[in-house]
């Protein structure tokens, strides 16, 4: 998991989410706010303690986990 030595996970902090470098800002927090439309700028000037590596880096994980696993949508026709 070298590629990914900005993303900690415990299971006695908030509940085992994968969090950024041990700090209370989790993945998924970071991926919903970037799938709201929010930019890297503007979310790093939101979380200033962030770094560009940090939401990169989670973004990246994220798309790795879900290659993990097939989710079934429903069809649109």
């Amino acid at each position: 998991m070298a590629e990914f030595d900005r993303i900690t996970r415990n299971p006695r902090v908030m509940g085992g989410k994968p969090r950024i470098r041990g700090m209370r800002v989790t993945v998924g927090m970071i991926v919903g706010q970037i799938g709201a439309g929010v930019s890297i700028e503007e979310l790093l000037g939101d979380y200033p303690y962030l770094e560009r590596e940090d939401v990169l880096q989670a973004l990246r994980y994220a798309a790795s986990r879900s290659e993990d696993r097939e989710v079934e949508l429903p069809s649109f026709h």
